[in-house]
């Protein structure tokens, strides 16, 4: 059995625009932003789409709204393993400003894997997350088989592409995802029983993570995600 995976990374928001570190902030989709997430709708019209995962920050699920507006209702479930990485301090900042007075620290942030702003996460510590959340989703299809929507962030769509893309840490590393597009996967799931494609009527419980609004930094006590840093 195949299940077709559409990942896409949410499209332009007024932070974009900016240039500034988003992280946690919940900035909104410009104008152009939801013309790109259209254009990933009319990508897409041509498919069947039986579930959705999103993360609760509005630039993702405001993407998957659009997308999903000319289909049929699709169970959409929020799951913060995908929200974007947690920029600790440097949230709302601007990333010129920072480039200019710290080139290195920029740099780190920008393409580095272990480091994790003051406050923030690293990249590694983003992709544990991520992956946790794919192999829940993996043996979950194994019981509700169907094709998967899933709009999530520049830095969360990143472990995601380095699985079924095969790509190196360097690789990963160097990405970027396109605002406007969905990257199409074949999951296999070579143990399921032969039947209907797309579990809707037999659903089951999709065991999320949820970060509350009130968590503004990773290191906060309240973030349930902090199971994934240690």
């Amino acid at each position: 059995m195949i299940c077709k995976l559409f990942v896409f990374r949410h499209s332009e928001t007024f932070d974009n625009h900016r240039g500034v570190f988003s992280g946690w902030r919940d900035s909104e989709l410009t104008l152009k932003g939801v013309a790109q997430a259209q254009k990933i709708a009319e990508q897409l019209k041509q498919y069947r789409i039986d579930y959705a995962f999103t993360s609760h920050l509005k630039r993702a699920w405001k993407t998957l709204e659009i997308v999903l507006e000319a289909d049929a209702p699709v169970p959409v479930f929020m799951d913060d393993r995908l929200i974007e990485r947690c920029y600790g301090l440097l949230q709302g900042k601007s990333k010129r400003k920072i480039a200019h007075r710290d080139p290195e620290l920029y740099a780190q942030v920008h393409r580095g894997y272990e480091l994790a702003p003051t406050k923030g996460e690293s990249l590694r510590m983003v992709e544990k997350r991520v992956l946790s959340f794919l192999k829940q989703l993996r043996d979950w299809l194994g019981q509700n088989p169907g094709n998967v929507a899933i709009s999530c962030h520049s830095n969360s769509i990143r472990p995601i592409r380095r699985v079924f893309e095969n790509l190196s840490l360097e690789q990963m590393l160097q990405l970027e995802s396109p605002q406007d597009r969905a990257l199409i996967y074949d999951l296999r799931l070579p143990n399921l029983r032969s039947g209907r494609l797309g579990g809707r009527s037999n659903m089951q419980n999709w065991e999320s993570l949820f970060v509350s609004r009130r968590v503004k930094l990773a290191t906060d006590p309240l973030n349930p995600l902090k199971k994934y840093y240690v």
